[in-house]
């Protein structure tokens, strides 16, 4: 994934300033810290440089939808900030769990019970845990990933006894063309339920929308890097 950004290293700095004067001010309106916002750059199909030059601007969660594409990119980027966090946020075949598990940081797409026992017997060979977020398919769209909401307290269950994954939190992607916000409350009262402190919701479109219903992350990425590549 090596090539020039789209954007310059003076765009992209400028755009993650915007993005968080913006993630700052939708936190103080719902009357949150915005420090309890994290902010994940999402970085599928941009070049290595336009992640170096986010990392240059203090930025250090990313995104990455492959495991593939992230173990191109990623290694010689965490060489030079190993304080990187990298988040996996897209579809996880039960065949390259341990290529992801080391490589990732936080799974944020835990979305069935196959996948959920190979997660589990993949942390215990390796001896690592990385946090994992549960996908709910909040918009119950069949074309999307994810437990379906009467099914995720069930799923959260499982995952964390007897498989004893460690559950931070629920993801969702709601339908694109409708309104987040009831999506996102469905999310915030799903983990309410279940005891999970952290919400990643809400991208490029709709992030301060998310931010108001509780999100603790937000995947953001063309409002950043611009338009995707490929």
């Amino acid at each position: 994934m090596e090539g020039e950004s789209v954007l310059g290293e003076a765009a992209v700095a400028a755009n993650l300033a915007a993005v968080r004067a913006r993630i700052d001010r939708a936190a103080r309106q719902a009357g949150r810290a915005p420090a309890d916002v994290t902010l994940v750059a999402v970085a599928k199909t941009q070049p290595q440089a336009a992640v170096a030059a986010a990392l240059a601007a203090g930025q250090r969660h990313f995104g990455e939808n492959r495991v593939q594409e992230a173990q191109q990119k990623f290694p010689d980027l965490r060489a030079q900030a190993p304080d990187l966090r990298l988040h996996l946020i897209g579809p996880l075949q039960t065949n390259k769990v341990a290529e992801a598990l080391a490589l990732f940081d936080v799974i944020e797409t835990v979305d069935r019970p196959r996948l959920a026992e190979a997660l589990a017997r993949g942390m215990d060979k390796a001896g690592k845990r990385p946090t994992c977020f549960i996908e709910v398919n909040v918009g119950e769209e069949p074309q999307k990933a994810g437990v379906l909401p009467r099914e995720a307290d069930g799923f959260i269950a499982q995952c964390r006894d007897p498989l004893g994954l460690p559950v931070a939190g629920l993801m969702c992607i709601p339908p694109e063309h409708e309104e987040p916000s009831p999506y996102f409350a469905l999310l915030r009262e799903i983990a309410r339920r279940n005891g999970l402190s952290q919400l990643s919701m809400g991208m490029s479109a709709d992030f301060e929308i998310a931010v108001r219903f509780g999100a603790t992350h937000v995947r953001v990425g063309t409002a950043i890097f611009g338009a995707r590549r490929g």
